[in-house]
């Protein structure tokens, strides 16, 4: 980077893009799907943003050290918890996503989708719950 890495809005957003498996670059080094960032009118840094692809793996990575553990190794109540949050951050949209989740937990496509359905499912009956 530039001298902006000691700017506060860096820092301020360096979390985010370390969570999301973003790289901060020079403004002056942005490419054209690159985001530039502003503070106070001007340029401070420019955000890479992941392929999608690699955002999963970056996400399971996270998990992974969250847990302090290889995600294989949870039990079956934690696998279903990790699936829950990979369903709401999109993990599925992206292509091959089952089968990588399948492949992070240790277990089978088809458990997966039986761990998706069941949220599914749990959703329905809250609202059927709540309707009446």
């Amino acid at each position: 980077m530039t001298a902006a890495e000691g700017h506060p809005f860096v820092a301020a957003v360096k979390p985010l893009v370390d969570a999301m498996g973003g790289e901060m670059v020079a403004p002056e080094d942005a490419r054209d799907d690159d985001v530039v960032l502003a503070w106070e009118g001007r340029e401070v840094l420019a955000v890479r943003l992941p392929h999608l692809s690699d955002s999963l793996d970056h996400i399971l990575a996270e998990l992974e050290r969250r847990h302090g553990v290889p995600l294989s190794e949870l039990d079956r109540r934690t696998k279903q918890s990790v699936v829950r949050l990979l369903e709401t951050r999109g993990a599925f949209s992206v292509r091959h996503g089952v089968e990588t989740v399948a492949g992070a937990l240790g277990v089978s496509r088809f458990t997966v989708y039986n761990y998706i359905n069941s949220q599914e499912e749990k959703r329905a009956e809250k609202r059927r719950g709540e309707a009446q």
